[in-house]
């Protein structure tokens, strides 16, 4: 099993994911280092693979399963509530190693230090969104995006402009952003861009991206558990992909 660790010992982390990321490095409180150390630490050979495979083998794995990482990090990120701001230094570090675990303890991070952020914050979400883009990571961020745009109406103007965005990681980030509102939904703004996305890729109904349609499905079946008749509206007004619908209606 070793050797799934033997292929990747040569790789070694990108670059800085963007510069502006690293020129806001501070003296943060937080043993950056001791989170990479612990997690390369608690490697698992056999987990790696099998989460590997789950992703389709797009990234490598330290086979650190979700569980044993946030317990890893819970100590280093109570220490860095205490900065007074967000360590953007260490996002981009820890976007740069390949084990994908890396992306997860950085959204992670974001997730504990939301508070801290602001809709000018929201163009660093926005690459780190569309880069070593893929579900597992892209739908970690909606709780994040959901703080802002709570705090800062304007942040929804950004998510219409993502909503219409060629990137396909984008445009879902847009329709999945309220996910958890409740009855804070703003229902004009999950319409728009629900209705911005129906069909984009086709001439039919419903020939978008896998990922848009379910997307739009979990998006109106989450708010059905606040709002049936509202969902039951949207849907008889509207010709959704067959996915689309079908995830919509679970509920009703």
């Amino acid at each position: 099993m070793n050797n799934y660790f033997d292929a990747f010992d040569h790789v070694a982390p990108d670059g800085p994911i963007d510069p502006g990321f690293d020129a806001e490095a501070f003296d943060t409180r937080m043993d950056a280092a001791g989170i990479v150390a612990e997690l390369f630490r608690h490697a698992d050979a056999e987990q790696a693979e099998q989460m590997a495979a789950y992703m389709r083998d797009q990234f490598p794995f330290l086979g650190v399963r979700a569980d044993a990482r946030k317990a890893l990090t819970r100590p280093y990120f109570k220490v860095a509530k205490k900065d007074d701001r967000v360590d953007w230094s260490f996002v981009s570090s820890a976007w740069a190693y390949p084990q994908r675990e890396f992306q997860y303890v950085a959204v992670d991070y974001l997730r504990v230090v939301a508070g801290k952020l602001s809709a000018e914050d929201l163009p660093k979400l926005h690459t780190l969104i569309e880069s070593k883009s893929w579900w597992d990571t892209v739908d970690m961020f909606h709780p994040v995006i959901r703080q802002i745009a709570e705090r800062e109406p304007e942040a929804k103007t950004a998510m219409r402009e993502w909503a219409r965005a060629d990137n396909v990681w984008t445009r879902r980030s847009a329709i999945i952003f309220q996910l958890g509102s409740r009855a804070g939904t703003d229902t004009e703004l999950l319409s728009e861009i629900i209705v911005a996305n129906l069909g984009r890729q086709g001439s039919a109904p419903g020939t978008e991206d896998f990922f848009i349609n379910k997307a739009i499905g979990w998006a109106l079946r989450e708010y059905s558990k606040t709002d049936a008749h509202w969902v039951r509206a949207f849907l008889a007004d509207h010709e959704l992909a067959n996915l689309s619908m079908r995830e919509a209606s679970r509920y009703l």
